[in-house]
């Protein structure tokens, strides 16, 4: 269990690589890295048998921007025979724990969708020689993985029931709903499913909350805050959808979102605009700093190169900025699968 399976978003392949390269020599798990452009995922190599399983022990997955989902795996099943592929995957099994569920994925690229089909086909005698060998265990901390490469070479790991993300490949099911202005409006969903714990949402997106929008035109985060019931101050100097501002929870104000303040404090601050990360970074540690919102979500729109370094840079300027004015907060980020050249990040005030 020397290898570490990770997905990610295509072309961000050297950002994943380089975030998990640093983290786990930190972690004192040595080991080299194996990807190349567009396949979209890495996979980590550690020099120890055991180096991946105590990788995914030691780290949090949700402290992993680049990568959508991981798996602990061992080296790839290669040449697998078209008759019998479930005999080798079963065999290879026996060196991985128990598990409780499989997952069958494949890469998020244009070749790993025409594969999805035979991940299904292999989806239930795979299950059933894994329950006949007593290698599935409903009380197992772990999960199956297979990853379909080709017809003829596939990876089967486990990822910790508590430590990966909620959906396969660390893709949501999300539809686009038909009253939404514009489709970024995905964006602000997928991000409160992944930082705001379900169990939560009830109290920290309860309608009667009050919310700015900044760069809201014409208003597809917006919706989903008067989805929830909250009430919004949208700022931008661009058209808002009419439907919302019939809604009567929507007011308007066409000015620059850098320069808006607001005359009190609100519940959630959410940005979507396009400008240089490094602006909209110092403007979100502005509004948390200077108490004008508990919470917030926000995109950075992310360089061409270094771009794993430029989000580790605004990372500790945020936090330098809130600890010089004494707050205690709570800063993630993530690049969501409806983010493109881009990251989102939540920050919330603690005390």
């Amino acid at each position: 269990m020397n290898h570490l399976f990770l997905h990610c978003r295509p072309g961000f392949e050297k950002e994943c690589a380089a975030e998990i390269q640093e983290l786990a020599t930190a972690a004192g798990v040595y080991g080299f890295i194996k990807t190349r452009e567009g396949q979209a995922y890495v996979i980590y190599v550690t020099h120890e048998p055991d180096g991946a399983q105590r990788l995914v022990g030691q780290l949090h997955f949700m402290d992993l921007v680049f990568a959508r989902q991981w798996f602990v795996t061992t080296a790839p099943l290669a040449n697998l025979p078209p008759g019998d592929r479930v005999g080798p995957l079963v065999e290879a099994a026996q060196a991985l724990p128990a598990a409780r569920s499989l997952v069958v994925e494949t890469p998020d690229t244009n070749e790993g969708k025409e594969l999805s089909t035979l991940g299904k086909k292999l989806t239930s005698p795979l299950m059933a020689a894994l329950k006949k060998q007593r290698l599935v265990d409903p009380k197992s901390r772990w999960h199956w993985h297979l990853l379909v490469l080709s017809g003829q070479c596939m990876y089967l790991g486990v990822s910790p029931v508590d430590n990966r993300a909620a959906w396969p490949m660390g893709i949501p099911r999300l539809r686009q709903p038909r009253e939404a202005p514009s489709r970024a409006t995905l964006k602000l969903e997928e991000a409160w499913h992944h930082f705001i714990p379900e169990y939560e949402w009830d109290v920290r997106l309860a309608g009667g909350l009050r919310a700015v929008d900044l760069g809201a035109a014409p208003g597809g985060w917006t919706w989903q805050l008067v989805r929830r019931g909250m009430f919004v101050d949208a700022v931008d100097n661009g058209p808002m959808a009419e439907s919302l501002m019939e809604s009567g929870q929507v007011t308007h104000h066409r000015e620059d979102g850098f320069v808006y303040q607001p005359k009190k404090s609100v519940d959630w601050l959410v940005c979507d605009i396009a400008d240089k990360p490094a602006r909209v970074a110092n403007m979100i540690a502005l509004w948390v700093s200077q108490g004008w919102c508990r919470e917030a979500v926000f995109n950075l729109k992310l360089p061409m190169k270094q771009r794993y370094a430029e989000v580790a840079r605004l990372r500790e300027r945020i936090e330098q900025q809130c600890e010089a004015a004494g707050l205690d907060v709570a800063l993630a980020f993530k690049q969501l699968y409806h983010d493109r050249e881009e990251v989102t990040g939540h920050i919330m005030r603690l005390r």
